[in-house]
């Protein structure tokens, strides 16, 4: 049995041992039932892998954009550019 803390936002953190035999990741939906004095927690779903899911399959020969580009500043400057 583990033990963890419960934070002032009334969250947990499941040991990593038991998430990895219950199949746990991101986006898994859990269900707690209140049993007598004590709580069970219940695996309603697991998304699916990634593999599974096609994520990340396609492969774009295009250049990434940046995540700091700005569409507007760069119409601006192709407007400013023509105008000369």
């Amino acid at each position: 049995m583990e033990t963890t803390s419960v934070t002032s936002k009334g969250q947990v953190t499941i040991p990593k041992p038991l998430r990895q035999r219950l199949g746990l990741r991101r986006g898994s939906k859990v269900k707690f039932v209140l049993v007598g004095n004590h709580v069970e927690m219940r695996v309603v779903s697991t998304p699916a892998d990634f593999s599974a899911s096609g994520f990340g399959m396609l492969k774009s020969k295009r250049t990434a954009v940046p995540a700091d580009f700005d569409p507007a500043s760069f119409l601006a400057r192709r407007k400013a550019g023509r105008s000369k």
